[in-house]
């Protein structure tokens, strides 16, 4: 039985497909990936903090924006849930290269992914701070920080997250606040 060859596309060929598209693809050394569709929970999670960081950081981002990362001879480019640059050089329009702040909330579909594969491919990146991964199923938050050597700080149930990238601590409750507007999933 022969392998079939796994199709490869161009950077640019990705970039501009992504400007039609109205689904989001991840794409990795050559490779696209469709992105799972979100959860009202984890929408209001994004939302809530995005609400509660943008005093802080004037250029951050929400789903939409793409992480570019160049490491080993190969490109990828992912959407993180949250991304802050602070870097004023960081221009692109579609995706930022040095990001200082990366938030992924977690769900079924992308907590191995987010845990193992992202969280390899952002600590390479040399102008990241934090990478936070926020759950969405109970109150817990990860922060990864340079300074800890990417070891995880957890923070659970009623913590504070202090993020040392924008100068700012925010609670479990803002994070989770419009959890409980929702109605249960079925």
């Amino acid at each position: 039985m022969t392998a079939i060859p796994k199709l490869r596309i161009s950077v640019e060929d990705y970039l501009a497909g992504e400007l039609k598209s109205e689904i989001r693809h991840e794409y990795i050394d050559g490779e696209i990936h469709a992105m799972a569709e979100a959860s009202r929970a984890h929408g209001a999670i994004v939302a809530a903090m995005m609400c509660s960081l943008k005093p802080h950081a004037r250029r951050s981002y929400s789903s939409d924006m793409k992480v570019r990362l160049n490491f080993a001879g190969k490109t990828i480019f992912y959407y993180p849930d949250l991304v802050a640059s602070c870097d004023p050089g960081d221009r692109d329009p579609y995706f930022i290269s040095s990001p200082s702040l990366i938030v992924e909330v977690l769900s079924e579909a992308t907590e191995r992914i987010d845990r193992r594969e992202k969280l390899l491919s952002y600590i390479r990146l040399e102008s990241l701070i934090e990478y936070v991964i926020v759950e969405q199923a109970r109150r817990a938050v990860e922060i990864y920080r340079r300074r800890n050597d990417w070891l995880p700080d957890i923070v659970e149930e009623w913590g504070e997250v202090r993020l040392d990238s924008l100068e700012c601590t925010i609670t479990l409750d803002d994070i989770y606040a419009d959890l409980a507007l929702l109605p249960s999933a079925p």
